[in-house]
């Protein structure tokens, strides 16, 4: 059996670092594929501050967002070669590097742009990058998101078990499969916030200490107002019917800003009722655009949030369902975004579509991503 050895290369809407992972995928199928080596590597406090800076359009500027592309892919060919030096394996020997690049701005149906320029990657690791993954489902009538349908799919589409995949980064997204998930007219969508609004929130609770809610402790600590939750379910975005994303622009920094102006809650409690928000959004939705077609058996999360307990257990309780992470199934967590990616370059390379028009709204499926050669 023919395999390749490829990268993928993820920084999320949390902007916490990046993350890399060494695959191992079958030629012929790329849904038999093994994790060799996985990094993640934290950015920088004055990095994540310019990252952050250049999302924000009342503070980006044209320099910025230029320098910033190109210090991305400095950071993320390091990331490249800090992941083949750990695991002992030859540039050469890989056949590509998949990089998601970093979301600076995502505005849905319209346009869409990940900075972290793959020609920097690709020279300075010797390996051919795929980046840019989503415009050509935009093109073709998508969102551009979520992509990691296709990585659901391939791991979980067989199984007669019917399973909402909660990925819950800085914003959550599901992708129903196995079992009953053909009778739904939608797959996949943004659920709304992730972890966003608790990494604010925690930050303020720990005067920039901490920039997440590490372990769900500050959130357990915390009262949850049921009326503040409830109050926030009412945003328009939770309305609008699939297939729909959403990212920072919307439930960001200046969202988090405007919800402290106006409600009067103590910062732990900030914390508890943003991650009661987070789980009960995502219940919302499911009630909403996926139990009226099918029956769930479960939830499996992924993503930063599923290292959250206190998350995961308002999550379960919210939606009655058993709740699971990925490792239940032997995948990290941590890595699951960045196997993603590396599955999504795999697809490329071999000229295979890898969108999923049911997950992004696009009339077709198409190859994803552009080609950069060493």
């Amino acid at each position: 059996m023919v395999e390749h050895l490829v990268v993928g290369l993820m920084s999320g809407t949390s902007i916490d670092g990046v993350d890399a992972a060494l695959v191992r995928v079958s030629a012929e199928n790329p849904g038999k594929f093994s994790l060799v080596e996985f990094v993640s590597t934290p950015y920088s406090q004055s990095e994540r501050e310019r990252i952050l800076q250049i999302c924000d359009p009342r503070t980006a500027t044209l320099p910025e967002i230029c320098q910033m592309n190109f210090r991305l892919g400095e950071i993320f060919a390091r990331a490249v070669l800090d992941l083949l030096n750990r695991a002992k394996v030859d540039p050469g020997a890989v056949l590509c590097v998949g990089s998601h690049g970093q979301t600076i701005y995502h505005i849905p149906g319209d346009s869409t742009l990940q900075i972290g320029e793959p020609s920097i990657i690709a020279r300075r690791t010797g390996i051919t990058t795929v980046a840019d993954f989503r415009p050509a489902d935009m093109a073709a009538g998508g969102q551009g998101a979520p992509l990691i349908p296709y990585f659901d799919q391939l791991v979980f589409g067989a199984d007669a078990t019917t399973s909402a995949v909660q990925n819950i980064g800085g914003i959550g997204n599901v992708t129903v499969v196995g079992g009953s998930a053909e009778q739904l007219p939608w797959i996949a969508f943004d659920t709304g916030p992730g972890n966003m609004i608790m990494d604010f929130m925690a930050e303020l609770a720990t005067n920039g200490e901490l920039s997440y809610d590490r372990d769900g402790l500050l959130g357990s600590e915390g009262v949850v107002h049921e009326e503040v939750v409830e109050e926030l379910l009412t945003h328009p975005y939770f309305s609008e019917k699939p297939p729909k994303s959403t990212g920072r622009e919307l439930f960001g920094k200046e969202y988090s800003q405007q919800l402290l102006e106006k409600y009067d809650l103590t910062p732990l409690d900030w914390v508890a009722t943003a991650t009661a928000f987070t789980a009960a959004s995502i219940v919302q939705q499911y009630s909403r655009f996926i139990l009226p077609y099918v029956a769930l058996d479960r939830i499996i999360v992924g993503g930063g949030g599923g290292q959250n307990p206190t998350l995961l257990e308002m999550l379960a309780k919210r939606s009655g369902l058993p709740v699971h992470i990925h490792e239940d199934f032997g995948i990290s967590t941590d890595a699951k975004e960045a196997i993603g990616f590396a599955l999504l370059a795999h697809a490329t390379m071999h000229g295979q579509p890898s969108n999923v028009p049911r997950a992004t709204g696009a009339k077709q499926q198409v190859v994803l991503g552009k080609i950069v050669h060493s």
